[in-house]
């Protein structure tokens, strides 16, 4: 299935004429945070139900036009570039346009989440292993060579958090030895952030140190 499956019509836009208080009566009908606005199949923008709420219910949205937010995705993006968009704009629902800028309907938020749970990421089964490294230093074809060399295969990877120094990546590992493949990472240099039952490497440390304290008591 592709995210443009998840393209939802089941409310049309609102025209840039419509009167306020409509507006304010269908966002009270609604969970959405914001809606799009469209001008003859133009899209310009979406108001936020927020906003509604205070505006004048006499006038119409053309009165608050430069207020709309501008926020859409293409029919062309993937859907981790929608779901990034819903993220940066802090909404439940995102226009979508064509490459021709025609307006074609919108997702929600929940029917992209709903595609993610129905990626492989996080449907098929296999270890989650997240490293660290430094941010000049770390390559996506040598994490991805240390998997494969272990016999294991990427079910994903992203980055899940970076700062000006360092960053961290989360995959997803079917296949393979987890525990022999975190000992790889460690070979590269890399942190190992994640606790991952197979990951015996620290247990191992931990047991032998417990083992040479008891025998220098004795």
């Amino acid at each position: 299935m592709e995210i443009t499956d998840y393209i939802n019509n089941d409310y049309k836009p609102l025209p840039i004429q419509e009167n306020i208080s409509n507006v304010q009566d269908f966002f009270s009908d609604v969970a959405f945070s914001h809606f799009p606005v469209v001008d003859e199949r133009v899209y310009l923008g979406s108001i936020n139900a927020d906003d509604a709420e205070t505006y004048d219910s006499e006038k119409k949205i053309n009165d608050y036009r430069f207020n709309l937010d501008g926020f859409y995705a293409r029919t062309t993006m993937v859907w981790l570039d929608v779901l990034e968009i819903f993220a940066q704009n802090q909404t439940n629902i995102v226009p979508v346009l064509t490459p021709e800028n025609r307006y074609v309907g919108y997702y929600e938020i929940q029917d992209v989440v709903r595609f993610f749970y129905d990626t492989p990421f996080l449907r098929e089964q296999g270890g989650i292993v997240i490293v660290e490294k430094e941010l000049l230093d770390y390559s996506m074809s040598q994490i991805a060579q240390i998997v494969e060399s272990n016999g294991g295969r990427i079910l994903g990877s992203f980055l899940s958090n970076s700062t000006s120094n360092l960053v961290q990546i989360t995959l997803k590992i079917a296949s393979g030895s987890v525990n022999e493949i975190i000992q790889t990472f460690r070979r590269y240099g890399y942190v190992i952030i994640s606790e991952n039952q197979e990951d015996t490497y620290l247990e191992s440390l931990k047991e032998r140190s417990d083992y040479l304290d008891k025998y220098l008591n004795i």
